[in-house]
């Protein structure tokens, strides 16, 4: 079981309605997404990681290493929103204040919606969610594809670990070359098994009378009114202090 899917499994607010979390998170991506993002999107960051650490109990360290990796892609790829290209005299590269504000504001968009995000992943199980999704008219085809997908992830990440040890067993690290070239032979036989595991998961599915849905078990929980109400306060109380904060700014 991966970390995120044992945290997951047993937080806090594990059994509250999975509805109320996609409600929270849903509704925070969409201030996200519409909302002035200097002044709202860090409120955004700060609510869910409350939500998170102090509401459902998962640890600081967690959502931590969970927004870490989205984080650096960002800073990576963030610096070439800022950056223009000139060919008119041969080739020049400009900063402009446009861009550099660009940048400023995609990363804050894209960080509040990652940690939105993180916030549903660490508190809600797959299992939970799809039959959820069934209900709110996700299409069959959409959910079925994402069950699958999550549970060629377990097998492909032990397969992956299995191979990564018979290399280092076999000095395949020990030094840059050797590591490179092993990380490349690692790709090759995950995508080679995550096929063949493919076909074999097809031929399984086949056999059993595959009609279309593959069901899972997940127990009925009750809306809670209340806790809904709560929800709709904090989103509330979000986008207007981020308004009010950005009139403010202006």
């Amino acid at each position: 079981m991966f970390p995120i899917d044992q945290y997951a499994w047993t937080h806090r607010w594990r059994g509250h309605h999975p509805a109320e979390r996609a409600v929270l998170a849903g509704g925070m991506l969409l201030i996200a997404i519409t909302a002035p993002p200097l002044a709202t999107a860090p409120l955004v960051v700060l609510a869910m990681a409350g939500a998170t650490v102090a509401g459902a109990g998962v640890p600081l360290a967690a959502w931590l290493r969970v927004m870490t990796i989205p984080a650096g892609f960002l800073l990576l790829s963030l610096p070439f929103l800022a950056v223009s290209l000139d060919l008119t005299d041969g080739v020049a590269l400009t900063v402009s204040a446009a861009g550099a504000w660009l940048a400023v504001a995609v990363g804050l968009r894209s960080l509040a919606a990652v940690s939105a995000l993180a916030f549903l992943t660490l508190t809600t199980p797959v299992a939970e969610l799809v039959p959820w999704l069934r209900r709110v008219g996700v299409p069959q085809a959409v959910v079925e594809i994402a069950l699958l997908i999550y549970r060629l992830l377990f097998i492909l990440a032990d397969c992956a670990d299995a191979t990564r040890h018979a290399q280092e067993a076999r000095l395949g690290y020990s030094t840059t070359r050797r590591g490179i070239r092993s990380l490349g032979l690692l790709a090759g036989t995950l995508l080679t098994r995550a096929l063949a595991r493919t076909r074999r998961l097809e031929i399984g599915l086949a056999a059993r009378g595959f009609e279309g849905e593959l069901r899972v078990l997940a127990s009925e929980r009750t809306l809670s009114r209340p806790r809904l109400a709560a929800v709709a306060a904090l989103l509330f109380t979000v986008a207007a202090l981020g308004l009010t904060l950005d009139r403010a700014l202006h």
